[in-house]
């Protein structure tokens, strides 16, 4: 099979490979995330953060980096400035008194579901247009590259 981004065997041009795409396309939605959040006195990091709180349950303190993706001393400092901001509280875990969770505020709570409607409005715009059979190979492919990236690990 040969299409246009079959070219596996001849040199490519940057636009042409996987990476340059994912990265472009995620610049694009990072700012217009970045944008939103702006509007709202936070940052789209900030709002994977509190979409990744449990807001019924808090979420354990340990749990939250490798849900984004973040390391750990980076986690740290940006806990540190959400609840300087009243975004979050901490509180010993009651089943694990050396374990600490990590609970929304209510204004936390609001900042959270604004980035939850944003989330949401974004993927509508995308699934007005673009068919469930090629959004299921997206995600298809979106999984196989993970896969590829975790085997190619140091």
């Amino acid at each position: 099979m040969h299409n246009k981004y079959f070219y596996r065997f001849t040199p490519m041009k940057r636009a042409e490979t996987i990476c340059y795409t994912i990265k472009t396309a995620w610049h694009a939605i990072n700012r217009m995330y970045n944008n939103i959040a702006a509007t709202e006195g936070i940052t789209t990091s900030i709002g994977y953060v509190l979409l990744n709180i449990d807001a019924k349950e808090g979420t354990p303190a340990t749990k939250i980096a490798p849900l984004i993706g973040l390391e750990a001393r980076s986690l740290t400092r940006m806990l540190k400035s959400l609840e300087e901001t009243k975004l979050i509280y901490r509180e010993a875990d009651t089943a694990d008194k050396r374990s600490v969770r990590i609970f929304l505020t209510e204004k936390g709570k609001e900042k959270r579901e604004i980035a939850r409607q944003s989330v949401k409005k974004f993927n509508n715009l995308v699934f007005d247009k673009v068919s469930s059979e090629k959004l299921a190979i997206f995600f298809e492919v979106a999984a196989i590259i993970q896969q590829t990236t975790d085997v190619n690990k140091p």
